[in-house]
């Protein structure tokens, strides 16, 4: 692939003008073969099986995958679709043909198919977190409201009734003014054993499509097809891998969006793997919707649970307030001081979903917004990488999110863009 540099960029970006929405005549009811998307699905293993199942209604008109030994269920679901390795290809091939991109690929490779497609006016559905790095984030995020793209971040428990619930009994005022929140996930996974081995890579991987953007190595079976995860170069460690499913209930709770003051603190930072256990901290100013709110995000059970003598179990949100507390996850809520909850009924004021994917097909052929649309979800992902940077630079900073600059600590910088190997750069 040719380097895309600044000037390649605008050129391109001028030839594709925004897409319109897809606007298709439906016949003999919604299913019809007139009213479905035109869709491809890139990374169709692990993560990606099930997307593909959650999208399987629509026309799946190519499947994209660098391992075709993970893919193969998936070619055989499909096999009317076309298969690529490469996405470019796919992209030069069937540019015209295609409606949306559903990308469920490693972290370290979200960012470039999607980049891809959307300068191409293509609709996305991405995994979370969104992409590896902040530049990343926001370049998507940018991207996608000046195209007027419909988005939808892979943070699917946005739809379950016991998250929802939550975000209602937080929005009722119940708790009244809300100055903390401690959100985790009980893990320890990170820090992957050392590994120096050089493994011949499967014949059915395409090894150096898989590396994709990072710069060459050499394949082990210790990093792919999952371990990559706990790897800086590659993923995001649990806290990507988390964050935005857990931190969904506060920023929805909360309307919160960019923090201006980040810390971490955990033990040392290691160079090339994510830890085992972190603390973050993120301070966020008042709106016009509540005050100002200090967001604490854990790898490991936070030490306040047990001082308050709360049962964990099932939880991952701890709202503070004035005038109590709620203890949360994904499927069940309690509210505290018991007493509260007696006479307590929760609020149904929002909007039931069609379904997560639903709203990402309607919003597609021009209905509202998906409830992740990148808006939404993109200041939420920068904030589970800049606990990361605050984790792995040891210390406080300033952050000025319309600038995109950090101040206080000057080892901020170099995490916030990847360098991409040549061949894969980007203007």
């Amino acid at each position: 692939m040719s380097s895309l540099d600044r000037r390649q960029f605008i050129a391109s970006a001028a030839a594709v003008s925004a897409a319109p929405l897809v606007s298709r005549v439906p016949l003999f009811g919604a299913d019809a073969p007139s009213n479905k998307l035109n869709l491809a699905v890139i990374g169709i293993g692990g993560r990606g099986s099930a997307n593909l199942g959650g999208v399987a209604g629509q026309n799946i008109v190519a499947l994209c995958d660098v391992d075709d030994e993970r893919a193969g269920k998936a070619y055989a679901s499909h096999p009317k679709a076309k298969k690529y390795y490469d996405f470019r290809k796919m992209f030069d091939e069937m540019e015209k043909e295609i409606d949306g991109v559903v990308i469920s690929t490693p972290d370290h490779t979200h960012f470039h198919p999607a980049w891809w497609a959307m300068q191409r006016g293509k609709h996305v559905y991405l995994e979370k977190p969104l992409a590896h790095n902040i530049w990343e984030v926001r370049t998507l995020t940018k991207l996608a409201a000046e195209k007027k793209l419909a988005t939808q971040l892979g943070a699917q428990r946005h739809t379950l009734s016991g998250l929802r619930a939550g975000v209602e009994i937080v929005k009722s005022g119940v708790l009244g003014k809300i100055t903390e929140v401690h959100s985790w996930i009980g893990s320890s996974r990170g820090l992957p054993m050392p590994t120096d081995k050089k493994d011949p890579p499967p014949a059915t991987l395409k090894w150096d499509l898989w590396l994709g953007p990072v710069a060459d190595r050499a394949y082990t079976k210790d990093l792919c097809p999952y371990n990559w995860r706990f790897w800086w170069d590659f993923g995001t460690g649990e806290a990507g891998n988390w964050g935005c499913h857990i931190l969904d209930i506060p920023f929805w709770a909360l309307d919160l969006k960019y923090p201006t003051r980040v810390s971490g603190q955990g033990p040392e930072p290691d160079a090339l793997r994510t830890p085992k256990e972190m603390h973050t901290q993120f301070e966020f100013p008042a709106n016009d919707k509540r005050g100002a709110v200090t967001l604490h995000w854990y790898q490991g059970t936070p030490a306040i649970i047990k001082d308050k003598k709360l049962a964990a179990k099932g939880m991952n949100n701890l709202f503070i307030g004035t005038e109590g507390m709620l203890l949360c996850g994904f499927d069940k809520t309690i509210l505290l001081p018991a007493e509260k909850a007696k006479d307590f009924k929760v609020p149904q004021t929002l909007v039931k979903s069609p379904g997560f994917y639903n709203e990402w097909f309607e919003a597609i052929k021009g209905g509202k917004a998906a409830t992740c649309n990148f808006d939404y979800s993109g200041p939420m992902a920068e904030v589970v990488l800049l606990g990361n940077i605050a984790y792995r630079v040891k210390g406080a900073f300033d952050w000025n999110a319309e600038t995109m600059k950090a101040t206080g600590n000057p080892n901020v910088e170099k995490h916030l863009r990847d360098e991409y190997r040549k061949g894969w750069e980007v203007g």
